[in-house]
């Protein structure tokens, strides 16, 4: 592989990074949140997942600005909502009142700069990168959210373990605040990449959109230039073509039903609240167990993604969602009925949490973006990865916010009832997800019956 383009590839992914670390920081400071503003189960979960409701404002603001700015200078105006963000929660005020709307609205800012590098990132990195390569280095950007979201676990835990005598509220904040560091070195080495050559050529600078490309290893830079160009009249052909209408009933629906069952498995509920988790089964006074516990699920996490992307193409996506269905309704069985006894068995409730991650990161989590992105025609390909990208965002924002209300109310029942809806994906699956792997995008619509 050319070192440009790799390395192109890895300071564009770090947005990736950044989208992880700040999905997984709040985790270890949410439970210190909730006891400086007293806030009840509802104010607390919208604080957590207000975040998420910024994101769903990104994913469709994002678009525009990248068409008419083009997507590097995109990628810094999020850098920038990333670091707002973090700095106005590191300086969150004190007072009960202005606090928990000031964290609230920095919280959703944060989720601006989400929603957006979750569009950005994946596009430039498509739009830069030679086909041979792409799949492997959109898998990168992958590798890289779930990479952030371990790395924000390590730095809660290293700094409850070097702040103890600290007071809590300063704590949290610091833990909020350490984002600051890894956005300013993205912010820097954005400066050392070229903008994307599909860019380019769409705002007819054609020399320098073969540059890049002859800096990437492009082989045929001038077959590709062409290449280009008739896919972005292809594009402009189809850009007036509507989405919700008969003829893609199927491929929405299947959109949906992949992105619904990637949130209802309960996946956010558990990256937001692991240490509350980890509590739960620990025991009270076990807080620096419960960040370590974080540690170790963010690690299983990125093992198993790493693992995934090596078979997805060999196994195929079907097949990884029956397994991972099992596996994680035979998980969240464990943690419930665990946590359903007076002295849960810590091992074996661990055992249950790692064991639905590993399941998650190697199934719904591996299979969601590749197969949204496959099964829309070229025609309003971008569209439906808009709706699926919504959807995803809008579930995850109704989990996030519900389950502390839920967890509250009902318990260990949480995750028996995540379980019966692994055993809804697996029906799913098994009698109405059809395989994608294999195949041109044009074999995939054929095979679905909307060419």
């Amino acid at each position: 592989m050319n070192k440009f383009l790799l390395y192109f590839s890895i300071v564009a992914s770090i947005g990736g990074f950044l989208f992880g670390f700040d999905s997984g920081v709040i985790s270890g400071a949410e439970k210190a949140i909730q006891a400086e503003f007293a806030l009840d189960a509802f104010w607390h979960g919208l604080i957590v997942s207000v975040a998420l409701i910024g994101t769903l404002f990104g994913v469709f603001t994002a678009g525009k600005p990248s068409d008419l700015f083009g997507r590097r200078p995109t990628l810094w105006a999020m850098a920038i909502l990333f670091l707002v963000s973090a700095l106005g929660c590191a300086f969150t005020p004190m007072d009960a009142i202005i606090g928990p709307h000031a964290l609230g609205w920095f919280r959703f800012i944060g989720g601006l700069a989400i929603g957006g590098v979750s569009v950005v990132v994946p596009l430039y990195i498509v739009e830069i990168a030679p086909g041979k390569w792409r799949g492997l280095l959109v898998g990168l950007n992958q590798f890289n959210i779930v990479f952030g979201i371990l790395a924000s676990y390590v730095t809660n835990y290293l700094v409850a373990c070097y702040m103890p005598g600290f007071d809590p509220r300063i704590v949290w904040r610091v833990m909020l605040g350490v984002e600051c560091f890894p956005i300013v070195v993205f912010m820097l080495l954005l400066a050392t990449i070229p903008e994307s050559p599909r860019w380019l050529v769409r705002v007819g600078r054609i020399a320098d959109a073969a540059a890049v490309l002859a800096r990437v290893g492009c082989d045929k830079v001038s077959e590709t230039v062409e290449e280009i160009k008739a896919s972005l009249l292809a594009a402009a052909n189809g850009a007036d073509v509507p989405l919700f209408q008969r003829r893609f009933f199927k491929p929405i629906l299947l959109a949906f039903f992949i992105a619904f069952f990637n949130q209802i498995s309960g996946i956010n509920a558990i990256n937001y609240y692991a240490p509350r988790i980890f509590q739960m089964i620990f025991g009270d006074g076990s807080s620096l167990a419960a960040l370590a516990g974080t540690m170790g699920m963010g690690l299983v996490n990125l093992v198993f993604t790493a693992l995934a992307f090596a078979v997805i193409d060999k196994v195929g996506r079907r097949i990884l969602i029956m397994i991972g269905a099992v596996a994680m309704i035979v998980a969240h069985s464990l943690v419930a009925w665990q946590l359903s006894l007076q002295s849960p068995n810590s091992t074996i409730a661990v055992i249950g949490i790692f064991g639905f991650i590993a399941a998650f990161a190697m199934s719904s989590g591996a299979c969601l973006w590749v197969y949204v992105s496959e099964v829309f025609p070229n025609t309003v390909r971008a569209k439906g990865q808009a709706f699926g990208c919504f959807t995803h965002w809008f579930l995850c924002t109704i989990i996030s916010w519900t389950f502390p209300m839920a967890a509250e109310r009902a318990g260990s029942w949480t995750f028996a009832f995540f379980a019966a809806m692994m055993a809804c994906q697996f029906a799913w699956a098994f009698f109405f997800m059809p395989e994608t792997k294999g195949g041109t995008i044009e074999d995939i619509e054929r095979r679905l019956g909307i060419s």
